[in-house]
């Protein structure tokens, strides 16, 4: 081994051994805030919600919210919404059953500590357990492509957990679980493996009845369509690309996050592909880093900040991505993908692998960046992937606008 990685992983062990240290120190603290609220009755009555770990208002969380939210049957119940920036959404307390708090605040482990209902899409701290009489409703965020938890096979490339770590966060948290949604067969046996489930007995917890957050995907009118336009004051006459790649486990910077390195050649495309198209790029939500939109004013637009993807999916032409999940929501809209996959060597066998083989994706996957310009045109172009119904017919066949009356029944009533 050389002098340079020896350094490399001495550096490594200590970071991990200081964020040990600090997260055992955090973990105490928290543990003391849940305890003191614990010892109060848990309200049937009060459900709480976070998407992403509290980074946004989004995805099957929100909308089952907004479903319960908009039928009478559930008036009776209590909504809790937790945020990192809960200033940011103080408009949903317009709606007086409605109450919005910082996530972790000595709110949040109140009411985690006593809501009937907990509904989230990610993990919840560690440190609170599900008390009897609680009910834990997890969403998930996608059906996956690249592998989860217990299904990850390559060792050693996540630059910030170990797979032991992985593995023990996973397993910790589906403990919980009362209920996780699905949106297919396919999808249920990957959360049993993943989540290890089976290592449990607790596979029939899996309520397969497809994802809230779909249903706009399926309900959506071309008045939506035109009032998210004129949102972005986007042009008609341009044709809009929707470009979301995911994070990468192992390109972390120490006291930054996960970071997004340049490997699309835009001043390239800008050139080949003209004035005609507008592309909106989203970083993952793991992301920390910005990326430099003054240099491509008019043809790139940042949409990393805008929390429900469902409303860039549909004003979008066209969706580029790499291994994100979002291609299989985006599939519903039967409209073109592009995978641009430069690092798929390396990511499939050094970061993560995959569940499905990458010859049923609906769309063309490229490795060069010089064939990117030339696919799009042609996408844009040409008819749907012969590839799309079958795809569908596996993966989406649950997601008809009716998932978010399904869930709601199954664990509401």
């Amino acid at each position: 081994m050389s002098l340079k990685w020896k350094i490399r992983n001495e550096l490594t062990k200590r970071s991990r051994l200081m964020k040990k240290l600090i997260d055992a120190a955090a973990f105490k603290k928290n543990s003391r805030r849940y305890k003191a609220q614990a010892v109060n009755p848990v309200q049937d009555n009060v459900i709480v919600f976070m998407s992403f770990m509290g980074n946004k208002y989004a995805d099957s969380p929100r909308a089952i919210y907004e479903y319960m939210l908009n039928n009478p049957e559930y008036d009776k119940y209590e909504f809790c919404w937790f945020f990192k920036n809960p200033d940011k959404y103080r408009f949903l307390e317009n709606n007086s059953r409605t109450r919005v708090y910082k996530y972790n605040s000595d709110d949040h482990y109140r009411y985690y500590a006593t809501a009937g209902y907990w509904v989230t899409n990610s993990r919840v701290p560690d440190v609170i357990p599900r008390r009897e009489g609680q009910v834990y409703l997890q969403c998930w965020h996608g059906t996956p492509l690249k592998r989860l938890g217990f299904d990850v096979k390559v060792h050693g490339a996540n630059a910030k957990y170990t797979p032991k770590d992985v593995s023990r966060q996973y397993g910790i948290d589906a403990m919980k679980y009362t209920y996780m949604t699905s949106p297919s067969r396919f999808c249920t046996e990957k959360f049993i493996s993943a989540f290890g489930l089976d290592k449990v007995g607790r596979e029939d917890i899996i309520i397969e009845k497809g994802y809230p957050r779909n249903d706009f995907l399926s309900n959506f009118t071309e008045e939506d369509v035109k009032r998210i336009k004129k949102q972005f004051d986007l042009p008609e006459d341009k044709k809009i690309i929707l470009y979301a790649p995911t994070w990468r486990d192992n390109q972390h910077t120490s006291g930054v996050g996960y970071v997004y390195k340049e490997e699309v050649d835009f001043d390239r495309l800008r050139e080949e592909l003209g004035d005609e198209y507008i592309i909106l790029f989203r970083a993952h939500y793991f992301v920390a880093n910005k990326f430099d939109f003054d240099r491509y004013e008019g043809f790139i637009r940042d949409v990393s900040g805008y929390d429900e993807i469902n409303d860039l999916y549909v004003i979008s032409d066209m969706l580029i991505t790499d291994y994100s999940s979002v291609f299989f929501d985006y599939a519903i809209l039967k409209r073109p993908i592009i995978f641009y996959m430069y690092d798929l060597e390396m990511y499939r066998d050094e970061v993560r692998g995959f569940y499905i083989s990458l010859d049923e994706l609906p769309g063309p996957v490229i490795t060069e960046g010089e064939k990117l310009a030339p696919a799009i045109i042609a996408g844009l172009n040409g008819e749907p992937d012969s590839r799309y119904a079958a795809f569908n017919e596996k993966y989406n066949y649950l997601d008809d606008g009716g998932a978010c009356r399904r869930v709601a029944e199954t664990v509401f009533h």
